[in-house]
């Protein structure tokens, strides 16, 4: 898929810097923009340049708003006779769009920053929950906008947010749709940090910098290990516990840190 300038991408020494870059649309994603960015985070995935990613949007106003709902693809041709849309068509859409995409990110094998730096609605707020840490500046705000809209939440907002705030503040906030403050959203255990917006980049850029320098597979593991916990049994988490151990003390960077341990030195891990 050719890239596009609403969206960009650029490596710096190891970190990846995805940006959306729509601001006069408030960042919101056209289908286009929605699978590129999942294909982005699967190729980072398994990409050894790529220590760290950090998602952010273009401007001031906005991180992402969700769908563009103003622009939709060209409906497939259908046999004559047949509906405008078929049972099957919206779960098929929701799977193989917004839900990808955050999968692309919740799979993602390297540690992923949202750098909220406007709003972030609908989708667009599930985007940033997906992500492994998120920070936001004073002037953000977070909104679950579908009741709004007259539809239930989706790309996996409802199993992102109860997870992150309960099952009665996840209902407050999805019922209610009210806008939350950046400094409302860190007390509810949204955001890891709130930042003055003139000081998010640079904090974005310390955070992933710090990421992209440790043991990478270490953070693969843990992230995976992290993120199933919830899901499974005890004797399921212990198993794959083990697991990952097993896989981790294969690296290069285990070696490594074992060695400067020894040597009384710091660590200088490859990602490998």
């Amino acid at each position: 898929m050719a890239e596009m300038t609403e969206l960009t991408r650029e490596l710096d020494e190891g970190v990846l810097w995805v940006t959306i870059n729509r601001p006069d649309a408030r960042n919101a994603l056209t289908t286009p923009m929605r699978d590129q960015l999942a294909d982005w985070f699967t190729d980072a995935s398994a990409d050894l340049m790529v220590r760290s990613i950090v998602l952010t949007g273009a401007g001031e106003k906005a991180f992402c708003t969700g769908a563009d709902l103003r622009s939709q693809p060209d409906a497939a041709p259908r046999p004559e006779g047949a509906p405008e849309r078929a049972t099957g068509d919206v779960a098929r859409v929701i799977q193989q769009g917004w839900q990808r995409l955050v999968t692309s990110i919740l799979d993602c094998e390297k540690p992923v920053i949202a750098a909220v730096n406007g709003t972030a609605a609908g989708g667009g707020m599930h985007l940033a929950l997906a992500c492994d840490l998120v920070i936001a500046a004073e002037t953000a705000s977070f909104i679950e906008v579908f009741i709004r809209r007259g539809i239930a939440p989706d790309a996996g907002g409802a199993w992102l947010l109860t997870r992150l705030v309960g099952i009665q503040r996840a209902k407050e906030l999805f019922f209610l749709g009210d806008e939350v403050p950046a400094a409302r959203a860190e007390q509810l255990g949204l955001v890891n940090r709130v930042i003055p917006a003139a000081d998010l980049e640079n904090e974005a850029r310390a955070l992933a910098l710090r990421l992209a320098k440790a043991p990478t597979r270490a953070i693969a593991v843990t992230k995976a290990l992290t993120n199933r916990s919830l899901d499974v049994d005890r004797a399921t988490a212990l198993l794959e516990e083990a697991w990952g151990q097993e896989q981790v003390t294969t690296t290069q960077d285990m070696k490594e840190g074992v060695a400067a341990f020894v040597e009384r030195r710091d660590p200088e891990f490859k990602g490998y």
